[in-house]
């Protein structure tokens, strides 16, 4: 196994923490897309369980969080961080050109590959989305846009919806790389973006795998739903986890769940 980390320079220059964990004989490359107010290392668990798999893992913290540049929490354009995802696909691609690449996203980071899948089709081999917000039933943050500065900072209260496993809240809230605000700027970009994707489902034609849990209450599996009807993909399968809350790949039943994930992609390499 090599572990190497790097900063790689966005579309705009800001640079973006990148973290691989590369097997001996990779056969596929996952690129993990955290989401809102976290980071890259909070899918650790998630990372060792594909590489025991043989996949080679990329991971980055968004622009703005944890150890990647950027004003904190900040985004100006619902575009920037599908540009983000674009530049770590594209230099997974180019590190492996021989390897299929597949983008499994969480929450925000759900959000973010479903908007680089729909504005660049036939990139990736196939996304698998956890707990996505893609249409925002659940209005978590309030009414959307806000209007405040963008540079307002609002309290991030996300930690008491993330998983019914009182052990993952309270390392959560206590874990100093997990971001305490969240501007306006950034929960206004993701109304823009995702008014965008509810005009625009037919675009997104790649093969997807859905997954939410019932009980999430920060992002609606109605999400999910909404978005599975609506796409354009032929290739696409949903699953809804009763009694799951949000952060499916650390609910007791973790396993289950990341299972599910490695046979879907195993089953498109």
């Amino acid at each position: 196994m090599m572990v190497t980390d790097q900063m790689i320079p966005s579309f705009d220059g800001t640079r973006l923490y990148c973290k691989k964990n590369i097997p001996a004989s990779p056969k596929a490359v996952v690129v993990v897309v955290h989401g809102l107010c976290e980071h890259l290392r909070r899918y650790d668990y998630l990372t060792d369980k594909l590489t025991n798999k043989d996949f080679s893992v990329y991971r980055f913290d968004h622009r703005g969080h944890a150890n990647s540049e950027g004003k904190r929490v900040y985004y100006n354009d619902y575009t920037e961080i599908l540009e983000d995802v674009h530049e770590v696909v594209n230099l997974a691609s180019l590190e492996n050109p021989n390897l299929p690449i597949f983008l499994i996203g969480h929450s925000m980071g759900g959000y973010a590959v479903t908007l680089f899948g729909t504005k660049c089709p036939g990139k990736v081999q196939g996304f698998v989305l956890s707990g996505a917000l893609t249409r925002y039933h659940t209005p978590c943050a309030g009414p959307l846009p806000i209007q405040l500065p963008s540079d307002t900072y609002l309290p991030n209260s996300l930690g008491g919806g993330v998983c019914s496993d009182p052990a993952v809240v309270e390392a959560y809230n206590n874990d100093p790389l997990v971001e305490k605000q969240i501007s306006v700027g950034l929960l206004n970009s993701l109304y823009h973006g995702v008014e965008w994707l509810k005009a625009n489902p037919s675009q997104f034609t790649d093969p997807v795998l859905m997954l939410h849990g019932c009980n999430d209450g920060l992002v609606s599996e109605k999400d999910s739903r909404d978005l599975f009807g609506e796409i354009g993909s032929t290739d696409k399968s949903i699953k809804i986890y009763a009694n799951l809350f949000h952060e499916i790949f650390n609910e007791p039943c973790r396993d289950e769940v990341i299972d599910e994930a490695i046979e879907w992609i195993e089953a498109r390499i």
